[in-house]
């Protein structure tokens, strides 16, 4: 019996398992084959799981919800604007998901309910990120909203206003 679905004289299957021609088992040599460097592979692994945390915590709010948190959280008439205002950019930006990310052409990613960038205001894994806010990019993505909010109120305190977005 072949291990292929071709004829092979290379790889037979065997009661012992998978052999080649040379008598070595190929369970035995897959086990000593490495996927790359360790710190690579960490790196690979705490990414995927930070990912599986972040989206297993993932809010789509309803309009009605969100009025309600960003209203408990101070945001009506911040700097001049209105719950209505604030419910729109969420709306528009990430269509009420705190787990929406989208990727820019320079590397950057906007996160969050209101797309935050990391080229100035988050920390991700890139080094150059100004990080105004002082927060980990992944911080904009759970549905407490209490770090999105500090960021938001701080963007807006800026020159450009609500106009940012």
């Amino acid at each position: 019996m072949n291990c292929l679905p071709f004829r092979s004289s290379v790889l037979t299957l065997g009661a012992g398992g998978c052999t080649s021609a040379t008598g070595m088992k190929a369970r035995s040599w897959a086990s000593r084959r490495q996927l790359g460097s360790p710190r690579v592979t960490w790196l690979a692994l705490i990414s995927l799981l930070s990912g599986l945390l972040t989206s297993s915590q993932a809010k789509v709010f309803s309009r009605c919800e969100l009025a309600k948190e960003l209203n408990r959280l101070g945001l009506n008439g911040f700097r001049g604007y209105e719950l209505a205002d604030w419910v729109c950019l969420a709306y528009f930006t990430s269509g009420f998901n705190t787990a929406a990310v989208d990727h820019e052409a320079d590397g950057s990613t906007n996160n969050g309910l209101f797309q935050i960038n990391s080229r100035k205001w988050c920390r991700n894994l890139a080094p150059d990120s100004s990080n105004l806010c002082r927060m980990y990019c992944s911080d904009l993505l759970i549905p407490d909203l209490k770090n999105t909010i500090v960021c938001v109120m701080k963007i807006v305190s800026g020159p450009k206003g609500l106009g940012y977005w």
